[in-house]
Order: structure tokens, then sequence, then C-alpha cells
């Protein structure tokens, strides 16, 4: 699966993790994972949209928001973009692109295809497209996320209830 090949990736990371995709609904062990790396001082960022064309994936996705800021996760919105992208950069010399979501559907059910590249070359490239989309960006800061309106956090309690089929 290409989820165990990211995991493992995210792992073994040692400075810095950051990923930009359309469609974020982490399952347990990707989620994990994520958190283990903040915790162990790994600088995660994660850039995803700030609409979606699926309101259910949007919110399931933002359901997880809280638990990754208190991790010390850091996580910007496109805005102004709808966003497609589905890539990873890891400690500056692993990259990935391809067209799996951080979905459960893309991890298990969907024929996707995902290239990994090992060079710094390569992940310098990757780096100037992800710094271009960070600058177009707006960081959820934990404070004001946690004020966010009643109608959204029952949007998103909902929404979670139906990840795995998403």
């Amino acid at each position: 699966r290409s989820s165990d090949l990211l995991i493992s990736a995210i792992g073994n990371a040692e400075k810095q993790i950051e990923l930009t995709n359309a469609y974020f609904v982490p399952d347990p062990q990707l989620l994990k994972s994520l958190i283990e790396a903040a915790g162990r001082g790994v600088e995660v960022k994660l850039i995803l949209p700030s609409y979606s064309d699926s309101g259910v994936v949007f919110h399931a996705g933002r359901s997880n928001y809280s638990a990754l800021l208190k991790a010390g996760v850091k996580i910007y919105e496109l805005h102004d973009a709808l966003l497609h992208s589905k890539t990873a950069l890891i400690d500056g010399v692993w990259s990935c692109v391809g067209s799996s979501n951080l979905d459960w559907r893309s991890f298990l059910d969907n024929d996707e295809v995902n290239a990994v590249i090992l060079g710094r070359e390569f992940a310098q490239q990757m780096q100037t497209m992800f710094d271009k989309d960070l600058d177009a960006s707006e960081a959820i800061d934990l404070e004001r996320w946690e004020k966010r309106s009643l109608i959204l956090k029952l949007k998103e309690w909902g929404s979670r209830l139906l990840q795995r089929v998403l």
C-alpha cells in the first residue's frame, strides 16, 4: 500500500515533513504517525484546502485539526484556489508525487499511483512549490480554531462518522 510507504517515511523523518493534499481524512495510523513525528521534534507542516468540492470530506478532515495542532503540527489552508496537489517532502531528500489522497478510500480501495523520488535536486524543486503554496495559505491557530462555531463543530462530528466510506 502507498500509505505504508508514506507512514514509514514519516516514521523515519528526522527534521521536516511537508505534506500538501486535497482530501485529508487520515486513518488512525497516519494520524498517529504525524502526531508522533511532531512529538519527537520533527517540524510537520500540512497544506490543506480552505474549501473543497466535497463538503463531507472537507469537514471530516478538519475534525482532526485540534489533535494535530495540540501535538505541534502546523496546518495551513490554501486560499483562492482549489487545492488538488498530492505531495510529500521529507527531510529535503524524500519526495512523493501522485494521485493518492490522504483518506481511507485512496489508501484501501482506489487504484492510485505515486512516484517516490530520492534526491536533493528534485526535493529542492518540491520545496520551491511547497513554499509558493505556503505563501498563499493561512496558518490555522489553535486558540482561534478552538473558538470556531458550533455549526462547524457539528458538521465535523457528523462527517467524521462517515470517514471510512469517504
